[in-house]
């Protein structure tokens, strides 16, 4: 019989969500930037997967937060739609087809959509993710053509961003997972600290300085009243735009998939062999 108590393997799972902790951090983060939303947005899902989701979704390894699946068609949404409020009246769409799949028990559907089909999708979409980040790469702010970027070239963007990329290869190589440091020290977080190292070091040498919209800034708030100000409220006048729809059942669609490959992945990791 498994022990179902929480704190059962607490000695296990207390340094396990400190590296969580620290990778979802700038994960949060980079994938509201990557989706053209407020980075305030990218922490506020990270914190609702972490407090309300994993206990309310009945999954022993789950771990939720914002999609990096979605990121780019919520980039495509948010431009289409003109306005972040319109297109959170999309996002309760999705979220109340989202819960009639779950009621209807449809995740069975999954089954029926080959891994590889679902695997080539995500692809694509990290690869259109990558693309988009190139110009920030070479210190654009905004997709320009490929000729331009070196042009005005930021020396200090560039190398943090090769940097930064060849940290994340050396990772997931066979011989660096070996080493026991790298389970706790994840790529991502290396890669977060060298950038703000470096950038640190580059302040106040002309010509490497980053500036502006090169750097991520996050809304600081001063009390509660700051912090509710961050939150944005939904145009509910938008449910009256038909586009809503299209976008909150594919942004829907989209994340039930991802969610069941990633379920599947996870059920073959559980020693105790549990199924979501």
């Amino acid at each position: 019989m498994l022990n179902h108590s929480p704190f059962a393997n607490l000695k296990q799972d207390a340094p396990s969500s400190l590296v969580v902790f620290l990778v979802a951090l700038p994960l949060c983060l980079g994938i509201a930037l990557a989706s053209g939303a407020p980075l305030f947005s990218g922490l506020i899902a990270g914190i609702i997967g972490g407090l309300i989701v994993a206990p309310l979704s009945g999954s022993p390894l789950g771990v939720s937060g914002p999609a990096a699946g979605l990121a780019v068609i919520v980039y495509g949404a948010i431009e289409e739609l003109g306005a972040y409020p319109t297109f959170l009246a999309a996002v309760i769409v999705a979220g109340i087809v989202q819960v009639l799949l779950g009621v209807l028990k449809a995740g069975v559907i999954g089954y029926y959509f080959p891994s590889s089909v679902i695997k080539g999708m995500l692809s694509g979409i990290g690869i259109i993710i990558f693309l988009k980040q190139i110009p920030h790469a070479f210190g654009y702010d905004s997709t320009q053509e490929v000729g331009n970027y070196f042009d005005a070239i930021t020396p200090s963007a560039a190398l943090i961003s090769m940097l930064g990329l060849g940290i994340l290869i050396l990772w997931e190589r066979p011989f660096m997972k070996k080493m026991s440091f790298t389970t706790i020290i994840q790529g991502p977080l290396v890669v977060v600290v060298t950038g703000i190292v470096l950038k640190l070091y580059f302040d106040g040498k002309e010509g490497w300085e980053l500036v502006g919209d090169q750097l991520v800034s996050i809304p600081v708030t001063e009390g509660l009243s700051g912090f509710i100000g961050q939150f944005t409220t939904p145009d509910f006048s938008a449910f009256l735009n038909p586009a809503i729809y299209t976008i909150g059942i594919t942004m829907a669609v989209v994340a039930s998939l991802e969610t069941l490959l990633c379920v599947e992945a996870t059920d073959k990791l559980d020693p105790y062999k549990r199924v979501t």
